[in-house]
């Protein structure tokens, strides 16, 4: 498996790496879509024109030279206007990436701009959204109405009748704001099929910012890595890049955590991109104290009071995934008596409000038991817990899955549940 190292890699490897997991994440299509970037000494190098995107090698990639002169054995992208005019007009971005992921291209057909107040980080990571009038592609006066959109500083355009396109200070800035984006309009679409769709103010998504946590303070004693501590370092590893492989959790947002030994446990860190986690990069917490230079999930503080109220809880699974989501932004009851699988991993699912994650809230905290393993933080997240990493993995699955059936099931006709009896003789036969 490939990772991305922005300070290391090549401009060319970046944007393979990159493209094929647009391309293999269904966010663009065999010839669609152009990524590129910019270097030092102003040469910039994009994909090629009309060049199958699902396997692009570095020797595919055009660089285009400061001066004009294209090196290349493909004709470079026909799109490459609009990125020398962002370029020009915003010398702090490095990185761009056009391409037409499904869900923003809805919003762009309908000529409407997703609402990011929706989940907190949508909006800190692609802050307010701009709108380019269409244009001929790969017209000069495209590249015109996409920078001036970037003059105004914003980072995300929607362009009328054709995409999107977003800007980063390096590759890794760009590609997570084009997820988060993306992830954000699945999750209007789907909620407006559920419900109605209910946004954040800016005053609650900057309370959210103002609680969060201290820092815990670092550990002074030589840190260990016994056998059974890196063991779990490798679980957690694993099952977050297969969460971001099967759509259950995006580069931006997602803390998974192990109990290790008592109240001891290791947590994924802030601010790295979840598919691209590595073993180094999970952080220790012992002792109420940190591993030295790692900075651990701002949920860090939940994931350790869990831990500390409910001894039968060993592994703890905070993400987004698109069809749960739907229920945490319309707050609608998410009900889990669909299928005898359904209700016997999950039970009883309960929405819990937008804050109640916030340090010192007691909410979560008084509702997870042996009998309410996960909850539905309004406008944030899913919170599931379990004993083995795998059996909480599989609880995430199953409630995205059933969340998922309860949507597309809308159009088909009203839920039918499991009835009471029948709920009864499942938890006498498989929970007693």
């Amino acid at each position: 498996m490939h990772l991305l190292d922005i300070n290391l890699m090549h401009p060319r490897n970046q944007i393979v790496l990159i493209i094929s997991r647009i391309y293999h994440n269904g966010m663009t299509t065999t010839t669609g879509g152009n990524v590129s970037i910019i270097d030092e000494q102003g040469d910039i190098w994009v994909t090629p024109s009309a060049v199958d995107k699902g396997t692009l090698g570095p020797d595919d990639i055009n660089c285009i030279k400061a001066d004009g002169t294209v090196l290349g054995k493909h004709k470079p992208s026909s799109e490459y206007p609009f990125h020398r005019a962002i370029y020009k007009m915003r010398p702090d971005i490095k990185a761009i990436i056009h391409a037409h992921p499904p869900a923003l291209v809805s919003f762009s057909i309908a000529h409407v701009i997703p609402d990011t107040n929706v989940i907190p980080q949508a909006k800190y990571v692609c802050g307010p959204i701009g709108y380019a009038g269409y244009a001929l592609p790969g017209s000069e006066e495209l590249g015109e109405k996409i920078a001036a959109e970037f003059a105004k500083d914003y980072n995300a355009v929607i362009m009328e009748n054709h995409g999107t396109v977003v800007g980063g200070t390096d590759m890794k800035d760009a590609y997570q704001r084009f997820e988060t984006l993306e992830f954000c309009a699945k999750t209007i679409i789907n909620a407006k099929i559920i419900g109605k769709v209910n946004s954040l103010t800016d005053d609650q998504i900057e309370a959210f910012e103002a609680q969060i946590p201290r820092l815990l303070p670092e550990m002074t004693e030589e840190v260990k890595h016994p056998s059974d501590e890196r063991e779990r370092r490798e679980e957690i590893t694993r099952i977050v890049r297969r969460a971001c492989d099967q759509g259950l959790m995006i580069s931006s947002y997602g803390t998974v955590s192990i109990r290790w030994r008592e109240n001891d446990f290791l947590i994924t860190p802030t601010n790295v991109l979840r598919w691209n986690i590595t073993l180094n990069d999970i952080v220790q917490i012992k002792d109420g104290k940190r591993e030295p230079g790692k900075i651990p999930s701002r949920a860090t503080w939940l994931h350790q009071e869990i831990y500390r109220k409910n001894p039968h809880v060993n592994s703890i699974i905070l993400t987004q995934s698109p069809y749960l989501m739907a229920f945490s932004v319309t707050g609608s009851k998410f009900d889990v008596r669909t299928i005898p699988e359904s209700w016997i991993f999950l039970q009883d699912v309960y929405n819990v409000p937008f804050g109640s994650h916030f340090q010192g809230e007691e909410t979560i905290l008084n509702l997870i038991s042996k009998d309410t393993p996960a909850v539905i933080i309004e406008n944030d997240s899913i919170l599931i817990t379990g004993d083995k990493l795998l059996q909480t993995f599989d609880r995430l699955e199953v409630a995205e899955f059933s969340a998922k059936s309860l949507t597309m099931g809308v159009p088909i006709g009203e839920l039918k549940p499991i009835g009471e009896e029948e709920i009864e003789d499942l938890r006498k036969k498989f929970l007693s």
